[in-house]
């Protein structure tokens, strides 16, 4: 009874035509109604791209546009690692579908712009900015449209004819020359009943279908609105002496004999000199502060003071514990109180001082009891 049984996953393969396959996967499609993207099969079946990097392609093209979608931010949405992501959006990269811009700001700061294209061979293909046919749409159009035009200019100018027409239609016959001209005029009444009909109205001339073409590749990404927190200052020690300015001076100093790239200005020194004291105030070796501020470094190396300052302050070690903070704290002591052996019946039991167990004491107790009482 306690068996469950999917009846509508039987239901639902029942209602699916025609016989199923004998192997392979069978396909229950159920048509989405909200909540879903669409993904080409160009990516789900990527022969050059990994399965990590097909899933993360597709979590990449779910997320709406604006959402922070760096290593760390996709390892915290996923259960993959950090270098499994960073393997994947590698391929991606590698195959097209991703792209990091680097843009500058009109503050004058560098920012990545992540780009995601769902369909990388489409920016391959030439864009059509108009179809052919249309042009000759338009001629055909535009043909007719001058034949009559001058069949409206025809037959307007003949229009205004018939009003003075019945100026000399009143004296036909006292000019007996004159009617030689006036039959050419004659059928022009026939063109009367036509300004009647409504004028076709004038064809415009054909739009012009050159458009410019837009950027293959244009990001999408807003510019980041949220005002950032300033940062930090720049640790100093707690007593500033000319001891500890003076070795921070030199290990700075010092710097560009170890890497030619940290080769400082007097006036950087000056600035960074109260962060290498704050680090030798906290008990730091010179050679330990050399090493972290040197190693692992960006190429190319364009500001080394801002480095050396966020550096010096995102890693400032705390301060050295006192001997008193390393002590194990002291137990207390226990008082335990030591084996006794019975005078009477030689029992070991725990008492400060030698003597007798208790069932001797109670016994010695009852027969002195019994004595005083014979006694009486």
């Amino acid at each position: 009874m306690d068996t469950q049984q999917n009846t509508a996953l039987t239901r639902a393969l029942a209602e699916i035509p025609g016989p199923l396959p004998a192997r392979g996967v069978i396909h229950i499609a159920i048509p989405h109604t909200d909540r879903f993207t669409v993904v080409g099969n160009h990516l789900a079946q990527h022969p050059d791209l990994s399965c990590t990097a097909v899933g993360i392609a597709v979590r990449i093209q779910s997320l709406p546009q604006g959402v922070e979608v760096g290593i760390k931010a996709l390892a915290a949405r996923c259960r993959e690692g950090e270098k499994r992501i960073a393997a994947a959006l590698r391929e991606l990269e590698a195959c097209g579908y991703l792209r990091r811009v680097r843009d500058r700001l009109p503050s004058g700061r560098f920012i990545t712009r992540t780009v995601f294209c769902n369909q990388p061979t489409a920016l391959l293909r030439p864009r059509q900015t108009a179809s052919p046919r249309r042009p000759a749409v338009a001629a055909t159009h535009q043909a007719p449209g001058p034949a009559p035009g001058p069949a409206e200019e025809l037959t307007a100018a003949p229009a205004p004819a018939p009003d003075p027409a019945p100026d000399p239609a009143p004296t036909p016959a006292s000019p007996s020359p004159s009617p030689s001209p006036s039959p050419s005029p004659s059928p022009s009444p026939s063109p009367s009943p036509e300004p009647d009909m409504p004028e076709p109205p004038p064809v415009p001339p054909p739009p012009s279908f050159v458009t410019p073409l837009p950027p293959l590749f244009v990001p999408l990404v807003p510019n980041p609105t949220a005002p950032k927190p300033p940062p930090p200052p720049l640790p100093r020690p707690a007593e500033a002496t000319p001891e500890l300015d003076r070795a921070a001076t030199a290990l700075l100093s010092d710097l560009r004999r170890h890497t030619p790239e940290f080769t400082l200005s007097e006036a950087d020194i000056r600035q960074l000199a109260p962060g290498v004291a704050a680090w030798l105030e906290r008990a730091a070796h010179p050679d330990a502060i050399r090493r972290t501020l040197t190693t692992d470094l960006p190429h190319p190396l364009r500001r080394p003071a801002l480095l050396l300052k966020h550096r010096l302050t995102a890693l400032l070690p705390p301060p050295l514990p006192g001997v008193h903070d390393l002590a194990a704290p002291a137990r207390p002591r226990v008082t335990v109180t030591p084996f006794q052996t019975c005078d009477g019946c030689d029992r070991v039991f725990r008492s400060p001082t030698p003597g007798h167990c208790r069932d001797c004491r109670e016994h010695r107790a009852h027969r002195g009891d019994d004595t005083r009482t014979a006694a009486a």
